[in-house]
């Protein structure tokens, strides 16, 4: 991000690119990497919990650090360093066998230029009627460890999957050259193997979404009424405050920060309750995506993406523009990341920070006093990534009534495959002549580090339950409340339950509110998908995680990672079943939530070929933290601002 001014430094600020530069500096300098190296990630080593709090009690700056993953190409060799940025030294140096890091984003264009180059490649296309390689574009993908070919065990690799692409800014997408796939060992940048595949002649269809190359009757003025200008302004600039990377707003306060995997990261968030500083969560973010294809055809049997671990959320972060990405009265942050020769980069307005109208937050109107009425205004931090065909839209959304909202949108390009002549799409929507787009699954782990009026918390599964009939409960209408404490990682195992409403609270037994309750926030579930996979699956042995809706685990700071710390190449069990397979106490300690959420991608025709966003989200909300609603301080909304007199007449309304 933009550097901030020294009287706004925190030591959860991430790195700048001054100091990504000298992280790679004294790597290089200590340890002789040369340029056949790559440095797949460099990320600030985050101080402790007590280390911050020393901070903002004393001023003591931490040591400043980073964690850097590098790796030889000639040996195939990973290599993990922790840099003093205060002290200018490699302080520790680790050889991690048997791992891959993540595919740099160097690795994605400098395969696809070397599958150009290969004659063999530029002959197979030749084959398919495919005369000027130019015309074709691969994306890359990871493999998994059970799926890599055994002549090629131990090679950094990857596949690719080819279009054909036409000039101009036609949608690359449209036309899977079906069958086709490389094998590329990414070190080497060396084709190693190309699947053929049984050619096909490409059905004629309309996948393009961009004005120009739109066919005229779509465009037709006539269809749609264009418009009028919504404007949203602010004259006297937005209610929140960004000093450095500390934001505040409407009793809430917040740091945000940014790294390669992640993306943005939102750190030490408060809520000033009538003077009182209260912290609800000290680290909160998404960890993992997966993306499993749920089509066995040797096109989509490989296809499934780790996006956060292979890849990295804040490599795929793309910049946010005024009136397009965001709306309104917006304050951007910048973000700074690396290439793989270490160098550091700027991603321009990578962070939108805005308010946004959420309609009424609380009203009543009573016969004699009239009408009460309090508008809701939002905080709405976001950030968007662009991985190949798809784009991700992740919003968390601060209320005035003391709730968090976390959204995921996601949109962009679906993939298709093109039909033979009389082929049924079977695993997949019918979307266009001849063309399918698989089915397929976007699981969300969201890593919510809670901090609930301090860090010893217990979470609690929360069940509604009807009374059966009886002398006591004559009209069936009792309804009790269970709260279960999870003692144990086992316990901690959760699933969503729709019969039983089950949702989870993170309490501190050890505060007690005005109420004689223990305050809490509550983890209100949405877009809880199964996964669907038999257990002996690969892809559930490698993505344990989705196994379940919940876990809970006592807090680590080397346990960041649900599918694991190196997630390309992986094999089964790692991240979570790893960890809490030794069933660890998790009552009145540190504990991390992982909640896994997501989008059950059942394609249709009306995501074709550009798809309308799909929406998921969950909520934290306070649940006895308060001892009434925060939202009775809300001041309301000036009437100039509520009633206009202009326009029809027959739309006018009379105050009484």
């Amino acid at each position: 991000m933009t550097d901030a001014l020294i009287h706004t430094f925190h030591p959860l600020d991430p790195l700048t690119e001054d100091e990504f530069a000298q992280a790679a500096a004294v790597v290089r300098r200590d340890k002789s990497v040369d340029d056949r190296w790559r440095f797949a990630s460099i990320a600030l080593e985050e101080p402790s919990k007590p280390g911050v709090a020393a901070f903002e009690d004393t001023g003591v700056v931490p040591d400043r650090r980073a964690a850097v993953v590098c790796f030889d190409r000639d040996t195939n060799t990973t290599f993990k360093a922790l840099v003093s940025l205060t002290d200018d030294a490699v302080v520790a140096w680790d050889h991690v066998p048997g791992v891959q890091p993540n595919i740099t984003v160097d690795e994605f264009y400098e395969a696809n230029e070397a599958m150009r180059r290969d004659p063999r490649v530029a002959a197979a296309l030749h084959r398919r009627g495919i005369t000027d390689v130019g015309n074709v574009f691969a994306d890359i993908w990871a493999y998994g460890d059970v799926l890599i070919p055994e002549d090629y065990r131990g090679l950094r690799l990857a596949w690719s999957d080819t279009w054909l692409t036409a000039p101009g800014g036609a949608n690359r997408y449209a036309h899977q050259l079906r069958g086709f796939h490389c094998i590329i060992d990414l070190n080497s940048m060396e084709v190693l193997d190309i699947e053929e595949g049984e050619p096909l002649e490409l059905p004629e269809v309309m996948g393009e979404y961009l004005p120009q190359h739109l066919p005229r009757r779509l465009l037709d003025s006539s269809a749609r009424e264009p418009l009028r200008p919504l404007k949203i302004t602010q004259p006297d600039g937005p209610s929140f405050r960004l000093t450095g990377n500390r934001l505040e707003w409407q009793n809430w306060s917040l740091r945000i920060g940014f790294n390669w995997r992640e993306g943005m990261t939102l750190h030490t968030v408060t809520y000033n309750d009538h003077g009182r500083v209260r912290p609800i969560a000290h680290r909160m973010s998404f960890a993992e995506m997966t993306v499993p294809y749920r089509d066995q055809s040797d096109d989509h049997y490989r296809r499934t993406a780790f996006d956060i671990g292979e890849w990295g959320l804040g490599f795929m972060t793309t910049s946010l523009e005024l009136g397009c990405d965001c709306l309104g009265e917006i304050r951007y942050l910048d973000a700074a990341l690396h290439d793989s020769k270490g160098r550091p980069y700027a991603i321009k307005n990578a962070i939108c920070i805005h308010e946004e109208d959420d309609a009424v937050l609380w009203k009543h109107v009573d016969h004699e006093t009239g009408a009460e009425v309090r508008r809701a205004r939002r905080l709405t931090v976001s950030f968007h990534v662009t991985v190949a065909n798809y784009e991700y839209l992740v919003y968390w959304r601060f209320y005035q009534d003391g709730s968090i909202q976390s959204e995921l949108r996601a949109t962009g390009l679906i993939l298709t495959t093109h039909l033979y002549p009389g082929e049924k799409a079977s695993r997949g929507a019918l979307v266009d002549n001849r063309t399918y787009a698989p089915y397929h699954q976007h699981f969300l782990t969201a890593r919510l580090d809670l901090d609930v009026d301090g860090p010893e918390n217990t979470v609690y599964a929360g069940e509604s339950v009807p009374v059966p009939m009886g002398p006591d409960n004559p009209y069936g209408l009792s309804l009790q409340q269970t709260e279960t404490p999870l003692r144990t990682e086992q316990e901690g195992k959760q699933d969503y339950c729709w019969e039983t409403q089950r949702a989870w609270r993170v309490v501190n037994d050890n505060v007690t509110n005005g109420l004689g309750t223990h305050p809490s926030y509550k983890l209100v579930p949405g877009g809880a998908i199964p996964a669907m996979f038999d257990r002996e699956s690969p892809v559930l042995q490698r993505a344990g995680v989705i196994g379940h809706t919940v876990w809970v685990t006592p807090n680590r700071p080397d346990e960041r990672w649900p599918a694991g710390e190196f997630v390309n190449q992986s094999g089964p069990g790692l991240g979570l079943p790893r960890w809490t397979a030794a069933d660890r106490p998790i009552q009145n300690t540190d504990v991390v939530l992982w909640y896994t959420f997501g989008i059950h991608h059942i394609t249709r025709p009306e995501d074709w070929p550009i798809m309308p966003v799909d929406t998921v989200s969950f909520w934290l909300k306070p649940v006895g933290f308060f001892d009434r609603t925060p939202a009775l301080d809300v001041a309301p909304t000036p009437a100039t601002d509520c009633h206009h007199d202009g326009g029809d007449a027959r739309h006018r309304k009379t105050r009484r």
